[in-house]
């Protein structure tokens, strides 16, 4: 039986160890509210059909989820941690191809942080980052950060290519979770850009860690 997307997110966060953190005023009727909700805990009774529970917030167009919320709050942290070090890449290294992609990704991470902070302010969530601190997959550490910082060129590009594989892996798993289990139309529209993105950037990246095609070697004269 395989499992609901927004279950699937839901596990992602807990396996993680890393379920998103509330608002202590919020009420327990909101997707903010501090108790266990359905989207991230198990409900005493199975959820109604078409999807996860959700709530009607002032000031927004349509309804967020807890998922909704949960996977905003998500990406936007993950984002946070992994623009510092597409910052280091102009130079750490003189490779075009990896500018390149680093100055691309670098992009699309900041116009998503930008929508999920939007989003994230119609919701009426808490602006401050709840996963700071927290080890998670594709989440860079300060302690990574630090290491990528201390080398140059070819080993500098063997921690990026490993960090970003990681976090872009990572994207694309949680935000396939929100586009298919999520509630409110414009955050799994951008959850839906996200895995375009992201899957695109994988490919890309692919490329670019391919092994060096070594010349032919010439047959020996006869």
């Amino acid at each position: 039986m395989r499992a609901r997307p927004a279950t699937l997110l839901a596990a992602l966060l807990l396996v993680t160890g890393c379920a998103a953190r509330t608002s202590p005023t919020a009420g327990p009727s909101s997707p903010l509210h501090t108790g266990p909700s359905p989207a991230l805990a198990p409900a005493a009774d199975p959820p109604p059909a078409g999807g996860p529970p959700t709530v009607a917030l002032p000031g927004t167009t349509g309804q967020f989820s807890a998922t909704d919320i949960a996977w905003l709050q998500l990406t936007a942290a993950m984002a946070e941690r992994l623009l510092p070090m597409l910052d280091l890449v102009s130079n750490r290294t003189t490779d075009r191809g990896w500018r390149r992609l680093a100055t691309r990704i670098g992009t699309g991470e900041r116009t998503h942080l930008s929508r999920s902070r939007r989003l994230l302010a119609d919701a009426g969530a808490p602006v401050v980052n709840p996963h700071e601190g927290h080890d998670m997959p594709g989440m860079v550490t300060d302690e990574e950060l630090a290491a990528l910082r201390s080398v140059t060129g070819r080993a500098f590009r063997t921690l990026l290519t490993r960090h970003l594989r990681a976090h872009l892996t990572q994207s694309v798993r949680i935000a396939t979770a929100e586009q298919q289990g999520g509630a409110h139309p414009a955050t799994t529209a951008l959850a839906a850009a996200v895995v375009r993105a992201g899957t695109v950037h994988l490919a890309r990246l692919d490329h670019l860690d391919r092994p060096p095609t070594l010349p032919p070697v010439p047959a020996p004269p006869q």
